[in-house]
């Protein structure tokens, strides 16, 4: 053989290896993070929201992907867990906690045997405020009943909206509420990342007690070494998603910082705080899973004390004294909450946070929130396209100086929403006091469209928008 062919031979045979262990990598990856999600989700499905094995694996896990046939999920009941299995080969399993939802083991199962049982108080349904009557007199409900119907249509049964459940709360009463078949009023839902905002809360409540200040370098031991640029960060550049770690946000790559981050680690918010600078502090905005997981390690570490105090917050200095007593804030292995992705609660209790925002962080006269954090929350981003963002909540702002460039035209500048993964909003529109919650499993390709909703919904309303 010539020197020339040996070399192109050579060349060959190593971008075969190359493109073998890509392969490989990638093939392991997609095996560890399907199965962790599968065995998550159904774990949740079944333990939290209560519902049947059957209905996860034809929704949630009737997943279009070649490899999705060598997926097998099982429940354990009397273990409480869900295990899911690739191939018979790689496995993932994910245990079931009263209070504290389902945590994946991700090769932390001493980890999670070591972590003190938790008792929270029982959860108990909370009347609504008013009832729907009181409100539908005041509106037309024809018009109503026509957007609330559109909702829940399936024009295109190949690309189907799947609404599970929707309500529409209007100067606090309920307007409108519906469930699909299978759903109702009691059932806990993932919210997805619509926990961020969430998440948002429970910092504002530590920012009202003194604990945290917004402008403060962020607590972060990995950080703390002289020289190490990510010292710039502040509180305030991760809850804005300014703070220039570099994280990929692709939720349908198994090889991805945030698909490796929930199904793979066991603590999310160390693995986030891994990453390098991709650029300056407060110089991009960029949405980022991770950086709110650092926020929520930033809130475990303010809070101290054992496992069991920590996990009491969230209930004892919100969801109880809001009366959001669905909810359910789920750990990771570590035991520290995954304050980007994974909330439960039923759409009642959803509106019950939007309500919060609605009335500037105050609930029956009590103030929740400190003065002037929901107008911190509601403030863009000083990077983020179109004033679309601002900190863990999404806005309508628009373009600075040029409002009407906005996210959605047709609905109100002073509009925000808690959004999360595959169709899950609760929208607020103070100018109109309105909240409008919807859940579903609206896929990629499907018919849902939020913006066309709100815009067919909000005529409805419209004779009270300046009142």
């Amino acid at each position: 053989m010539r020197p020339r062919a040996r070399l192109f031979f050579a060349l060959a045979c190593a971008v075969v290896i190359l493109a073998s262990a890509f392969g490989l990598r990638y093939l392991a990856s997609l095996a560890a993070v399907g199965t962790g999600y599968a065995a998550k989700v159904m774990c949740s499905g079944v333990f939290v929201s209560g519902r049947q094995p059957d209905s996860i694996l034809a929704g949630e896990l009737a997943l279009d992907h070649p490899a999705a046939r060598f997926l097998s999920v099982q429940v354990q009941r009397d273990r409480h867990a869900a295990t899911a299995a690739f191939a018979g080969l790689v496995r993932s399993r994910a245990f079931f906690r009263p209070g504290l939802g389902c945590t994946l083991e991700t090769g932390a199962l001493g980890q999670l045997q070591s972590q003190p049982p938790f008792h929270p108080p029982a959860a108990h349904d909370s009347p609504w405020l008013a009832d729907a009557a009181s409100a539908a007199a005041r509106i037309d409900t024809t018009p109503l009943a026509l957007a609330v119907h559109s909702a829940f249509e399936d024009p295109n049964p190949a690309h189907p909206r799947r609404t599970r459940a929707l309500l529409v709360v209007h100067n606090g009463r309920i307007a409108a509420e519906r469930y699909a078949p299978g759903f109702d009023q009691n059932m806990p839902l993932q919210g997805w990342s619509m926990a961020k905002s969430v998440t948002n809360a429970l910092v504002g409540i530590l920012v009202g007690q003194g604990k945290l200040s917004v402008d403060a370098p962020a607590p972060i031991p990995e950080w703390a070494a002289n020289g190490d640029p990510r010292r710039a960060i502040t509180l305030d550049h991760l809850m804005r998603m300014s703070s220039g770690l570099a994280f990929d946000e692709s939720y349908f790559d198994p090889t991805s910082d945030v698909t490796v981050m929930l199904y793979r680690r066991p603590d999310s918010g160390a693995y986030a705080a891994s990453k390098p600078l991709a650029a300056a502090p407060g110089t991009l905005w960029a949405y980022s899973s991770g950086t709110t997981n650092i926020v929520s390690r930033i809130v475990r570490e303010t809070i101290g004390g054992g496992l069991a105090d920590y996990w009491a917050f969230p209930r004892r200095a919100l969801f109880d004294r809001i009366g959001m007593r669905s909810a359910v804030l789920e750990p990771d292995a570590s035991g520290v909450f995954v304050g980007s992705s994974f909330l439960y609660a039923t759409a009642r209790d959803w509106a019950r946070f939007g309500l919060l925002y609605l009335n500037d962080g105050v609930w029956n006269g009590e103030r929740i929130l400190p003065e002037g954090w929901v107008r911190y929350s509601t403030t863009p981003a000083p990077n983020a396209p179109q004033g679309r963002y601002g900190a863990q909540v999404w806005l309508n702002a628009g373009e600075p100086g040029n409002p009407a460039n906005r996210p959605w035209p047709d609905v109100p500048a002073d509009a925000f929403h808690f959004s999360g993964f595959e169709g899950q909003h609760v929208v607020v529109i103070p100018s109109m006091r309105l909240v409008v919650v919807r859940l579903g499993l609206s896929q990629e390709g499907s018919t849902w469209n939020l913006q066309r909703f709100l815009a067919d919904l909000l005529p409805v309303f419209g004779d009270e928008r300046n009142r």
